[in-house]
């Protein structure tokens, strides 16, 4: 597999790690990410502005704990990609952009997102990791995502 397809597949595989169904066990920032953020490295810096706070972490691990509350609190998220990913690799790092679709329950609303996220990866010893993230996030109008993705108010 090419680095541009492993790329693809990673951030694919990231999209769908977001997601959440009634039930699930509490949010897993580690157990879910764990093989695709770079726990351990120098200069890593991810911002989504979902985040109300609009913080930039510095290490996964703060990221994780950022969203973890919001996604323990939500019903469901489901999500769909529209477009990409695109990948350019070169040695050592690449980068990826695709923009996914999400439906997001939670038990006072149900939320239509349309999101662009670009991450950068570095190669490391045990394969390639997140060190740059930043995610763009449009609020839909009510209802956009309906028979797209996830059931209004599931």
């Amino acid at each position: 597999m090419s680095d541009a397809d492993e790329i693809a597949e990673l951030h694919t595989r990231w999209v769908f790690g977001w997601e959440r169904n009634p039930g699930d066990d509490p949010f897993d920032f580690p157990g879910t990410f764990g093989d695709l953020y770079d726990f351990a490295g120098q200069n890593v810096r991810l911002y989504d502005d979902f985040d109300p706070r609009r913080r930039v972490a510095t290490t996964a691990a703060e990221y994780g704990a950022n969203f973890t509350p919001a996604f323990d609190a939500m019903t469901s998220a489901h999500h769909l990609v529209e477009s990409g990913p695109d990948v350019l690799t070169g040695t050592g790092l690449a980068a990826s952009t695709l923009v996914f679709l999400a439906r997001i329950t939670t038990p006072q609303a149900v939320t239509d997102i349309r999101t662009t996220s670009s991450l950068v990866w570095r190669r490391t010893e045990v394969g390639w990791r997140i060190v740059r993230e930043h995610n763009s996030t449009d609020v839909l109008e009510a209802g956009t995502l309906d028979g797209r993705v996830g059931s209004r108010g599931a």
